[in-house]
């Protein structure tokens, strides 16, 4: 494994530790604030970024994720995400110890198998860790992503569940994230001109969009649910998008790649396992989204 890939890895354990409290901070935050509006998101992110609690959310959550940029420059996508999926498990740990949220034996157990599953991902890697692996087609980075978020604003609108708004916002995260890695591989030769590609546009909106739908479904649902499915939604698709996008190669041998099949199928498992992410006191009163 190469220096800058080693490095990398070292930014996308960081990462997992800043998302994950950033993510709790914006509980935090959003509890007893208007419900978001995603007609009116102007207004609705004043509104949540008049909270000390989400403002500190959301500044630790831009430092991880400028630390996942840097990741993502540096190593393969499907590795960096499965060392940030396998950061789901400090989850329940945070939430319990650092922020005194109820954590049930089943989100335990729940949170505690998808973490499992991902980090089993990073462990069928064949020969990616020499390799940032960024080049890609556009028209396959053009599908994969403009699907990914199209699910994602489809889900937004369709729904005011919490757990599937929480799908949606890590949907739209993952087509942010893979066009991230795509835009890194303009770096050397773009150098700042990367900040006026169009990508850093589906960047920018990708995110924005993501943010508010995320800050809604943590308003409808419990902290530990939401934020664990939020993230495997996110995680689960990036790492597709390294062979589907980047090219990156499979396990060529037949215990890695099904080793990788049943790991993928544990974290689907895990998270149908998980309960609802219902609030147990109501949800505020003229909530829409």
């Amino acid at each position: 494994m190469s220096v800058s890939v080693e490095i990398g890895l070292l930014l996308a354990l960081l990462t997992a530790f800043g998302s994950v409290t950033g993510f709790l901070y914006k509980f935090r935050g959003v509890q007893g604030t208007p419900a978001v509006e995603m007609r009116r998101p102007l207004r609705s992110s004043l509104a949540l970024f008049r909270s000390p609690l989400y403002s500190l959310g959301i500044a630790i959550a831009t430092v991880s994720w400028g630390l996942h940029v840097g990741a993502l420059s540096l190593a393969p996508i499907s590795l960096v995400q499965s060392v940030i999926a396998g950061g789901l498990v400090l989850l329940t740990v945070l939430a319990d110890r650092l922020f005194r949220i109820e954590v049930t034996r089943r989100e335990w157990i729940g949170v505690a198998l998808m973490a499992l599953g991902l980090a089993f991902l990073a462990a069928t890697q064949d020969g990616e860790g020499r390799h940032a692996f960024s080049h890609y087609r556009p028209g396959t980075l053009a599908i994969y992503a403009g699907s990914l978020a199209l699910c994602g604003l489809l889900l937004t609108v369709r729904s005011r569940r919490a757990n599937v708004l929480a799908v949606a916002a890590g949907l739209l995260w993952a087509a942010s994230d893979t066009s991230i890695k795509a835009l890194s591989s303009h770096l050397g030769r773009l150098g700042f001109g990367v900040l006026v590609h169009p990508l850093a546009l589906v960047i920018l909106l990708a995110s924005l969009v993501g943010l508010l739908v995320s800050a809604r479904s943590l308003q409808l649902g419990e902290a530990v649910p939401v934020i664990a499915l939020t993230s495997v939604a996110a995680n689960l698709t990036t790492i597709a998008a390294g062979p589907i996008v980047f090219s990156e190669p499979l396990p060529s041998g037949g215990v890695a790649l099904t080793t990788r099949v049943l790991a993928f199928a544990l974290v689907i498992v895990a998270a149908a396992l998980t309960p609802p992410p219902l609030r147990r006191a109501a949800a505020p009163e003229g909530a829409s989204v």
